[in-house]
């Protein structure tokens, strides 16, 4: 018996070997017949998506082109299956809707406030600064050229967002970051790590409540208490961000105050009345 069973193994082992590459053969080859079908069905998913895309654009384009929190709605509908509605002023989406051009105008012009700040905050400054300054300037669009004259035309700090990732994507340095709370714009080539955005955060939180400092400023020993770097590391933090002109250094009487325009800024809400936020 053990023979037997001896050669019968043998034999199987045989057997598997021969039957293996013409089984593995036929498991690519219905893999990829799976694979094909899986594709041409993505595909076809897809475009009946565009279809229902357009349709919905058609029939709502009056409401893309008026309400900011609609046009943020519609753009991430699109994003999940690669349609880009920015992506050209020509073609459907460009010539239907409108919000190419409204989207590139609109980054031009923030792009334009950012440029004209950077000698006070370095490069940086709130996403909700540049809208302030934008609204109380009037600035108008293309996508608004339907609407009455006396109206004035409805863009968000979310609108603001996607313009600047437009431009971000032509590698023209211009960038958004997340400070705590707030989204702010660098429009400088300086590369920020987690650090300064900690040590703006501080300065952000200082609400003159549990603190005698200013909104927008930090010293040093609170950026040490609060987040238990080193002295060193927490001054090269703060020498990047004052060397780049991102804080401005204040010394009264001994103490070292660093001040941050663009979280200062924010945090009044202040801009002159004819909306040039003091440039």
């Amino acid at each position: 018996h053990g023979t037997m069973a001896h050669r019968r193994g043998r034999v199987g082992v045989g057997r598997v070997r021969q039957a293996g590459p013409r089984t593995n053969a036929g498991y690519s080859k219905k893999a990829e017949e799976l694979r094909t079908v899986s594709i041409a069905s993505a595909v076809e998913t897809v475009q009946k998506l565009e279809v229902k895309l357009t349709e919905f654009a058609k029939k709502h384009k009056k409401e893309m082109q008026n309400d900011p929190a609609f046009r943020a709605r519609f753009l991430e509908m699109c994003a999940p299956i690669g349609v880009d509605p920015l992506s050209s002023e020509k073609g459907f989406w460009g010539s239907v809707l409108g919000i190419g051009d409204f989207y590139y105008e609109l980054s031009v012009k923030a792009a334009e406030v950012c440029m004209a700040s950077r000698s006070r905050n370095g490069g940086i400054i709130s996403v909700s600064e540049v809208r302030d300054v934008l609204m109380k300037r009037g600035t108008r669009f293309h996508i608004s050229s339907t609407s009455s004259k006396k109206d004035k035309c409805k863009y968000s700090e979310e609108d603001i967002i996607v313009a600047i990732g437009k431009l971000s994507k032509l590698g023209s340095g211009f960038r958004c970051v997340k400070v705590g709370k707030t989204i702010m714009i660098v429009s400088v080539p300086t590369e920020l790590d987690s650090d300064h955005m900690e040590v703006m955060e501080i300065a952000q939180n200082c609400d003159g409540t549990l603190s005698s400092r200013p909104r927008g400023t930090v010293d040093m020993d609170e950026v040490r208490n609060t987040t238990g770097w080193t002295e060193e590391r927490a001054k090269r933090a703060l020498d990047l961000l004052l060397s780049k002109g991102m804080a401005w250094l204040d010394v009264h009487q001994g103490n070292e105050l660093y001040w941050f325009p663009s979280v200062w800024k924010e945090s009044t809400g202040s801009t002159d009345e004819t909306g040039g936020a003091g440039y």
